[in-house]
Parts: C-alpha cells; structure tokens; sequence
C-alpha cells in the first residue's frame, strides 16, 4: 500500500491554501488597487526565497465519505525569508479571506510570528492588513470551540516586546489596518505606509459612528496624512511597490540582532571627501535659515542618508546614514521649523530614534543647530519640559560611539540631547553656544534698560549685535571647550577618521539594551 492519496490530498491542500479567500475575492482585492499578501511577499524579498511555515493550516470541508471537498487557509500567511541575502520572517494577514480579521488558525499563526524571530534571532517583516477581532469572535458565526484563551496562555505581546528588544522591526500598512493588527503595527523599529491603499484605525468608521456619533471616512480618521504628523509612522509611501522597497533599504542598514554588528557596505564614497560648498552653507546673517538636509547629504556617504518622521517633530531631522561604509544615526535641526526648537513631538522623535540606534548599537553623529527648547503655552500645555529632558536622558545614557559637531546654534538643556558621553565634539566657525540664545538672553538680562530708553528696539539691537559679536567659537576652541575647531570642508574626512578609530569597540556592546524609567 502506498499513502499516494494522502500525499495528494496534502498537495491539493496547498494549491488551494494559494488561492487565498479563492479567485473572486483576490478579483476584488485587485479591483481595489491592492496586492494579495503572497505577491506583497514577492516584492519584498530576494525572488524564490520564501519558505512558508503553516500552509496547511486552516479549515476544511468535507463529503459525507470523508473526501476533501473544500479548504480555507488561516488568513495569516508566515514564513521564512530572504532580503539582502540575509534571513528574515515575514508574515501578515490576508484581507481576501474575513477582511484579515483572524480566524483561529490566523490568529495562532500571527502570535507565532514574534516568537520565530526571537529564536531564530532574525529581523521581522510585517505587512498589515485587516481588523482586529470580530465581534463574532476568531470561529466566526457558526460559533463553537473554546472560547478566549486558555488563562494559562502567555501573555499575547510578551514576545512583541521581546522582538523589539532583540531583532529589527520592521512593518507596512498596505491597507486598512485596524485594532490587534494596528497594535503590532507600531510595535516597530520603522513603519510605513502606502499613501493609495491604507488608513491605520484603532477601530474604524462604523464603530466611531455608532460609539461617538461622528461620521468620518476611513481616510480622515486614519489615513497618511494624519499619521505622518503624529508619527505613528516614519515614512509615507506613494504606493505598496515603494514601501516594501523602504523596508528593504531600512533592513540594510540593520544588524540581524543585538548580537550582532550592522553590515559595513561599500558605499563608493570616498572618505576624504571635502565639499566646497560646506564653507558658505551657513548664512552669516544669524536669523536666516539654511537647509541641513543639503549639509547631511555633502557630510554622509553618497546617496545614503534614509530619514524617518519627517512630518512629525519637523524642527528635528532623524535618520540613518553610511559613514564609509558604517551604518551611523544621524540627529540633526531644521531650523525652517520653529527655528530648530525642541517641541514635545520632536523631543518624543529623537528620544525614541536615540533608543533604537542604541538598540542595535550603532554610532550617532548630531549636527547641531539647537535654539533650546520650544516656548510658549502650547510647549507648557504638550509637556515639552518632561519630553525633552527625557531625550536629553536617552542620550546621557548612549552606550555607543557618539560624534557632535556644532553647526551653528548650542543652546539650553535641549542642547545635551545632541551629546552622549565621551562625545567626540568638533565645532564650525558658525558655531556658538550658551545658556540662552542671543534674543532671549538679551531681553531677560537687560529687560529694564531696554524698557528704560528712549528708542526700545534701537537699543536692543544694539545690545544683541554687541553681544553676537562675542559668539565667536575661537575663545571656547583656546579653552579646549571642544576637540577641534574645523574647517566645514574637513567634516566628512574627521567624521570617517573617527569611525575607523571606534569600530574596534563595538563588539564589546553586543547584547541586548536596557533601558532605566524616563521622564
């Protein structure tokens, strides 16, 4: 005897579990500008690399003789991949089978996903979407089965916790992702979205409506626009194609694990790179901004600057980079925002950007052009204060190498969230530095002879051009206030120096980070 029909059976299962929720419903999918989960996963990874875990799983249908007469996979697909040449998961629901709202073989599936990632200490890629529990629960309508999870189960995001404190996270919305699958979302390193096909919910239009009485589209309540500026997410995506490559490109410049050091890439960039035009992007007229991105671009290796939340906390620019080859965090102001100021979304950016690099132990390099915290009622009333000196704590606190360099304005507490310890700190001749900046300084310490006289404003700029004329670095450089005082041509070159001189000392970091309470 042979087992030819059991093995056929196991392979005709296959087969369907492919068809996701079966040629209508992937009809549908696509007639609304969406990719099924599996094409999603091809363009993820390295072609041919995925080997998926579970495909049997799900419910089937059967004759009264005990023939298969129908099956339905569990709509969470789960597997082992490739991206860069290097191993990862991947996994996500599948919206054409119950709008990706779990079925009990989903939800099993999905809840195993951090758990691969932890063992086998692999990055994890998500790519969302579909609803949280129904209300008819994961057996649907005809009900049956136990109901909830044992009491004994392991609490459900015990091990997204622990992924994020071990692997790289990184997650897509590519459609309407909403309760549990919103959760995980951001449970991530980065998240993007697609801009065409996705809104983020905790829960969506029907339930807002009827909780609440307010009508709003899927699109108002939770769509790129709204989460690019609470940050939710750090990256919009014009469409499903772009996401999936800006997780590939964040992946790259990730270790596999806290055990592990970040690929060292050749870039084609070389390290002695001196741009002219560093020397005159700083305007002398102090009031007058400057794009930082232009001077990011001219420092780091070519074409290797990859930002996250640009349209949250904008006064402060967050990213990663290549310094000959590294993989570096870069920290640094745009003053076209609140001058550079620290608000409390931009000081939440940078504290959670300076956990993540410190996470994966990769070297930080700030570019400062810090005018001090954000003032005014709406700074006190969102909290800048205990925002802020939280990421002033998160970089007193850095455990890998850190590299400062003073652009132009140094000011205030919110100044020391751009130095970690033992920082290695060069400074431009348009730097200055101090307690306040100029303007505020003036008017608090000479308040009353401006009031006093008999032109106000003649005499206050007056005495702020008196004292912008003692800014001057060069006193602070003869003080050894700084490492060196540079040329702003000679950034790339000492930058890269210092890279070669602190790579021996990252494999003494590797294990995982720990991080004390916070403000």
């Amino acid at each position: 005897m042979s087992w030819d029909k059991e093995i056929a059976e196991i392979h005709r299962r296959r087969a369907l579990a492919k068809q996701h929720g079966g040629p209508e419903a992937v009809a549908r999918h696509h007639a609304k500008g969406r990719l099924t989960l599996r094409e999603r996963i091809d363009g993820l990874i390295d072609p041919g690399s995925f080997k998926e875990t579970g495909m049997g799983a799900g419910g089937s249908e059967k004759d009264e003789h005990g023939n298969l007469t129908g099956f339905t996979p569990g709509n969470f697909i789960l597997g082992f991949a490739e991206v860069n040449q290097r191993p990862c998961i991947v996994g996500g629901e599948d919206f054409t089978i119950g709008g990706g709202s779990p079925t009990v073989a989903g939800l099993r599936k999905s809840v195993y996903t951090e758990e691969l990632a932890c063992r086998y200490k692999v990055p994890l890629v998500r790519l969302h979407e579909g609803g949280g529990g129904s209300v008819m629960g994961a057996s649907g309508k005809k009900g049956g089965g136990p109901v909830g999870d044992s009491v004994a189960a392991p609490p459900r995001f015990k091990s997204v916790a622990e992924a994020m404190a071990m692997v790289p996270v990184a997650s897509a919305a590519l459609g309407p992702v909403a309760g549990l699958p919103a959760a995980r979302l951001v449970a991530s390193h980065f998240v993007t979205m697609s801009r065409e096909t996705a809104q983020i919910l905790i829960a969506g239009p029907a339930v807002v409506d009827r909780a609440l009485g307010i009508s709003m589209s899927k699109e108002e309540l939770g769509g790129a626009a709204v989460h690019a500026a609470n940050g939710v997410v750090d990256a919009v995506a014009e469409n499903e194609a772009e996401a999936l490559a800006q997780i590939r490109t964040f992946l790259g410049y990730m270790p596999q694990n806290v055990w592990e050091l970040a690929p060292i890439v050749d870039s084609g960039d070389r390290p002695d790179r001196a741009e002219e035009k560093l020397a005159g992007i700083i305007p002398r007229n102090r009031r007058k901004a400057f794009d930082m991105r232009k001077l990011i671009a001219a420092v780091a290796d070519l074409d290797s600057f990859f930002e996250m939340g640009r349209k949250y906390g904008p006064g402060q620019i967050t990213g990663l980079a290549r310094m000959n080859g590294q993989s570096v965090g870069i920290l640094a102001n745009d003053g076209r925002f609140y001058a550079g100021a620290m608000t409390s979304e931009g000081a939440q950016k940078v504290r959670r950007f300076i956990e993540i690099c410190d996470t994966f132990h990769l070297p930080m390099i700030s570019l400062i052009d810090e005018p001090g915290f954000m003032i005014g009622p709406e700074a006190e009333s969102g909290g800048a204060i205990r925002y802020g000196t939280s990421a002033v704590l998160a970089a007193a606190t850095y455990s890998a190498p850190w590299a400062s360099v003073l652009v132009r304005k140094n000011y205030g507490v919110a100044a020391a969230a751009h130095y970690g310890p033992d920082a290695y700190v060069l400074a431009w001749p348009s730097a200055e530095m101090g307690a306040l900046p100029l303007e505020g300084g003036v008017a608090v310490a000479f308040g009353r002879e401006i009031a006093a006289a008999e032109d106000p404003e003649a005499r206050r700029k007056e005495l702020e051009d008196e004292l912008a004329a003692r800014l001057s670095p060069f006193p602070r450089s003869e003080s050894y206030n700084f490492h060196e005082l540079i040329d702003p041509r000679e950034t790339r070159p000492m930058l890269c120096d210092w890279i070669k001189l602190v790579q021996p000392l990252l494999p003494q970091l590797l294990g995982p980070r720990h991080f004390g309470i916070r403000p």
